[in-house]
């Protein structure tokens, strides 16, 4: 090759940038950011389609079944992503499990918009299985972009965090509009529609991405044969369900998923503390992360109420009409997302401050603050839920307020959690480290459909008292996390 088609060459390979960042960035914050639009947008009406009356075009499953289905949906979008992230890494590369995770998603939306009610449950088996593709290896590609790390790496994952939390507040507030005005059938088709913009974009622009998770990782090839079998089970079974051959009771399923996901991760702590051969730093820090892994399940037990009881409590018991505009009552699930991106950046600018001043809470700390914000929204939720025994409506501004405490509760938990984990998890079990954090995220789903379902709509008095109940079970697992911070933060063993 002569020296000027060499020079071509590295011209063409060179990556381009756009205001100091990569420009395949881009591509990636709006693959995600239509993949969260979709997600939260289907999110925002799955429960309320459910439990819709058959005259206004819903299902009609009861309150404790279709709580179940919400959580077993959740909790099963995180633990697929442990099987999505492997199939990258030992079959097909991340670029192309980010474009296989959004056609399925893409499919899954579609089937959910069909009308019939065993296409719709097909439809959120496809769904999940593309949530698991897609998720975890987008975020890979992400850091794939920086193989150099450092602050332009925090930077460009900030950036992305936008990203997720656009998609999620357009998605959370066209979607139910789009349902409310049309039908359910076309609150489905919406999510739809934004993941197939979010397919021809990846598409059009995947050349910017390079390398970056173009292939699987090198001498680390995997076999097909597990993925084949488990497909081939979850398909035997769906199939075996739709032909009324094998009745599947969600309330169930899901207890049995909860025994499930507790035995793994308990097998999987019993290993790391006694058989991993670990150093006693390392042990130290893996009790911690046990203790931060507890934490994080029970606080998504109680925040993933918004999308289930809360839900369920704005449509039944809120007064939506504000000066004189109805609205649905889907769209409150648009308010997180709102908060985030007005918070997120002055939690993080208040954590560096705090830093610099030597002062900065410990991970422990900030899970406790954490936990008792999440558990204080549920005692405004109680105050609430008060007035609604009493036979009235009440204003939305309850919600929101709720949502409040609970976006700063996430912001002091959930980044903060990620972080921690892969600081203190040793260097040759990180992946594994995070695997078991999306497990306790996914047992925090099915616990609040589990929660969710000891409401019952024939009986008020049980809304005040699961209210009460997560608020005592927040603030006091809070508590008990902050009275601990001092023995937990010499486990840390110097980790920061």
């Amino acid at each position: 090759m002569s020296q000027s088609a060499e020079s071509a060459a590295r011209a063409v390979a060179a990556p381009t940038e756009i205001f100091g960042q990569p420009r395949g960035l881009a591509t990636l914050f709006l693959t995600e950011m239509w993949e969260r639009f979709t997600y939260y947008g289907m999110r925002a009406i799955l429960i309320l389609f459910m439990t819709g009356a058959v005259t206004s075009g819903g299902l009609a499953i009861g309150d404790k079944a279709a709580s179940s289905i919400y959580g077993l949906y959740m909790a099963c979008t995180y633990l697929l992503s442990l099987l999505g992230g492997w199939i990258a890494d030992r079959l097909i590369g991340a670029q192309q499990a980010v474009f296989c995770g959004a056609v399925f998603i893409m499919v899954g939306n579609a089937m959910l918009a069909s009308g019939h009610t065993q296409v719709f449950f097909l439809g959120l088996l496809v769904a999940v299985f593309g949530v698991g593709l897609l998720k975890p290896n987008v975020s890979a590609i992400v850091a794939s972009l920086y193989p150099e790390g450092g602050a332009r790496r925090d930077a460009g994952f900030s950036i992305f965090y936008v990203g997720i939390n656009i998609g999620s507040f357009m998605g959370s507030w066209l979607v139910p509009v789009f349902a409310a005005r049309y039908g359910w059938h076309w609150g489905f088709a919406l999510p739809a529609v934004g993941m197939l913009i979010g397919i021809t974009q990846f598409n059009l622009t995947r050349r910017h991405l390079g390398s970056a998770g173009a292939s699987a990782a090198p001498g680390a090839r995997g076999s097909w044969i597990p993925v084949i079998v488990f497909v081939a089970l979850v398909v035997f079974v769906a199939a075996l369900s739709v032909s009324g051959h094998l009745q599947i009771d969600p309330i169930a399923v899901s207890a049995a998923a909860t025994w499930l996901i507790l035995i793994i991760a308990i097998s999987y702590f019993a290993y790391l503390f006694f058989f991993a051969g670990l150093s006693d730093i390392e042990r130290r820090r893996a009790y911690l992360m046990a203790v931060l892994s507890i934490g994080c399940a029970t606080f998504w037990a109680g925040y993933e109420q918004m999308g289930n009881s809360f839900n369920l409590f704005a449509q039944r018991y809120t007064d939506l009409d504000i000066i004189g505009i109805h609205i649905p009552a889907g769209v409150f699930q648009a308010v997180n997302p709102f908060f985030i991106l007005l918070f997120a950046p002055l939690l993080a600018s208040l954590w560096v401050r705090l830093d610099r001043r030597g002062s900065d809470p410990s991970a422990p700390a900030k899970f406790g603050v954490g936990l008792i914000l999440m558990g204080l929204g549920f005692l405004v939720m109680y105050c609430a839920s008060q007035y609604v025994l009493a036979g009235q409506k009440v204003l939305p501004w309850w919600l929101v307020a709720t949502y409040l405490l609970h976006t700063l509760g996430e912001l002091c938990l959930s980044p903060v959690g990620l972080s921690s984990m892969t600081k203190l998890a040793p260097a040759r079990f990180v992946g594994q480290v995070m695997g078991v954090w999306f497990m306790a995220t996914a047992l925090g789903e099915n616990l609040a459909g589990q929660l969710s379902a000891q409401y019952d709509a024939s009986q008020l008095t049980s809304l005040p008292t699961l209210f009460m109940k997560i608020f005592l079970w927040g603030t006091l697992s809070g508590g008990v996390m902050l009275a601990l911070t001092p023995l937990l933060k010499r486990l840390m063993s110097g980790a920061r």
